[in-house]
């Protein structure tokens, strides 16, 4: 293609609400452009890198024998009541109404339509396993859209769904499914991690995050050497819990002005953010949780909505709190409650005199202790995993990368099947619900972990196998000699199957170099004085340069020489 055809309006400068590079560099190389808050249009450039990565992961797909369908983005209600998901999924579900008043989902995903599809087509074993996938819209209400691409509330998500007659071919396809995803990593040129994962709202008993390293990620990646890793949501607390050795002192309740935060009440009160014991509420379909965590932990929301089964649990509000409870949300404790189900994390047990809030404005309870001032009605591991914490294989100090996560894999089992009557003829004659299982990878996603994995201060870097075109002709100047050469070398390179972007723009050199480095093509061959000398300049995105003979099949031959020693992680 020649530039002077391409829309693809770059910027010099980053737009204002840009938060990570790939946001800015999407943007300012004329990839993408924001509609409103998590929505984008797609430009050309953009779309041939959408198109790239979808190929590879069709290809891995296709490769393990799964069939591409296209479900529709609509999907009623009713399916996903049958299921228990249309309270479960929560606030991102982005749910209307029809002129008949009947209520649909703009899908999130589509476990229950894909059920839905085969409850009469596939009617035994004979015909199974069979796995379906399409690469389609998603749509989530995300409460707040950042970070460009890689948390919008359109994008753009292959899904699929594979059904079983037993739990050994589930575990074969899932294997398989392993093994393509970790292919498409290694295609697209990606420093990566397989981790253990929290199945959340889909649900299932197993599940696997395949996570891209970036400094930016929105992902806790814990690993050790030993070889286990998982994100944070994820990895369990196995630390032995800590019984406090000191004497029970009496309870006190102590006046608090205007203390509200953990650490503003360790301040006040002269005593280690370690000694409060923070107590929040959440709300589920079951009414009201209290939940209790030591002051120098995060609570783990995905723990305790799994341990309650209801993922529909959402924190409670300041204004509920007040209304259901008559306290600030600063001043929560758990001493004197009554009638709601208080859920403690086991290492509370083996604290000592610890403060809690005084469920009283301006008040906090001061040397409470478990037992002698209130039980908890369950314990259980509540706490977000953090770096340092014990490997839950080998015990040594787990380390922390940050990562996006791009690929997602689960092991549903019966979840939908059973809700919504799905079963299949077994070798017995007997009806049986389906085994199931899902696995999903964000493609337009991808496009932004690639950049924020590759980039520099010139702009983005893109592996070769989705990059919009491999190479970029720069003549220097409109001189007739010069153009005319990199015309005739133009459409050389075309004819041998090469993508090819030629800069017929009539601007200075500095501003073509500048976009070049901007959008990132692998190679820029440069044709200028040298040509007199008969010679070009081929040089990488990386930063290694090469002169070349200035004939079309010598600079074809070092253009694939040095396809096959490009690397985008490896800078000059």
């Amino acid at each position: 293609m020649k530039y002077s055809q391409l829309y693809a309006p770059t910027l010099k400068e980053a737009p204002a609400d840009s938060e990570v590079p790939s946001q800015e560099l999407l943007i300012r190389g004329g990839f993408i452009r924001k509609i409103a808050a998590g929505v984008y249009t797609y430009l050309p450039l953009g779309r041939r890198v959408l198109l790239k990565i979808e190929r590879i992961v069709r290809e891995e797909m296709d490769r393990i024998g799964a069939n591409e369908i296209l479900m529709p983005i609509i999907q009623p209600a009713e399916l996903w009541k049958q299921s228990g998901r249309w309270d479960d999924y929560g606030p991102e579900m982005m749910k209307l109404r029809d002129r008949h008043d009947r209520e649909f989902t703009l899908g999130p995903t589509h476990e229950e339509l894909v059920t839905f599809l085969i409850q009469n087509e596939l009617n035994s074993y004979k015909q199974l396993p069979m796995t379906l996938y399409q690469i389609a819209n998603k749509y989530r209400d995300e409460i707040r859209p950042r970070f460009g691409v890689l948390r919008a509330r359109e994008f753009i998500m292959k899904d699929g769904y594979s059904f079983h007659d037993s739990w050994e071919s589930l575990h074969e396809t899932y294997k398989a499914h392993r093994q393509a995803y970790s292919n498409i990593m290694e295609r697209l040129g990606l420093k990566y991690a397989i981790v253990e994962a929290s199945s959340g709202a889909i649900g299932g008993s197993e599940s696997h995050e395949f996570v891209a390293f970036a400094d930016t990620g929105e992902s806790n990646i814990l690993y050790c050497d030993c070889g286990y890793s998982g994100n944070d949501e994820r990895v369990p607390y196995v630390g032995e819990v800590v019984y406090e050795s000191e004497e029970e002192k009496p309870i006190e309740k102590t006046y608090t002005p205007n203390v509200k935060t953990v650490e503003d009440v360790a301040n006040f009160l002269n005593v280690p953010v370690r000694k409060i014991v923070k107590t929040l509420i959440y709300k589920g379909r079951n009414g009201y949780f209290m939940a209790l965590v030591p002051g120098d932990r995060e609570l783990n929301e995905e723990k305790l909505k799994a341990f309650v089964n209801d993922q529909s649990l959402v924190f409670a509000t300041p204004e509920e709190i007040l209304k259901d409870f008559g306290v600030p949300i600063g001043f929560l404790g758990p001493v004197g409650v009554k009638g709601i189900r208080i859920i403690a994390d086991t290492q509370v047990k083996g604290m000592k005199n610890f403060v809690v809030g005084g469920m009283e404005k301006d008040y906090h309870y001061v040397n409470v202790n478990v037992g002698r001032d209130f039980v908890p009605d369950e314990w259980t591991d509540l706490v977000v995993a953090r770096e340092g914490d014990p490997c839950p294989v080998c015990s040594k100090p787990l380390k922390m990368e940050k990562g996006i996560e791009l690929g997602h894999i689960f092991k549903l089992g019966t979840k939908y099947s059973e809700a919504m009557g799905s079963k299949y003829m077994d070798r017995d004659g007997q009806l049986k619900p389906f085994i199931m299982g899902c696995y999903g990878w964000g493609i337009s996603r991808t496009m932004g972990a690639i950049v924020e994995q590759l980039h520099d201060e010139k702009g983005i870097i893109w592996p070769l196998s989705v990059a919009p075109f491999t190479t970029i002709i720069t003549p220097v100047s409109n001189n007739e000699n010069l153009m005319k050469f990199a015309t005739e070398l133009y459409e050389f390179l075309l004819l041998k199957g090469e993508e090819v972007l030629f800069d017929d723009r009539n601007v200075s050199p500095g501003v073509k170099f500048s976009d070049a480095d901007l959008i990132g093509i692998p190679f820029r061959i440069t044709i200028g004085k040298t040509l007199n000398e008969g010679f070009v300049e081929i040089k990488w995105r990386t930063g290694y340069q090469l002169r070349v003979e200035a004939d079309f099949e010598k600079i074809y031959e070092a253009l694939n020489v040095s396809k096959e020693k490009y690397n985008p992680h490896e800078r000059v």
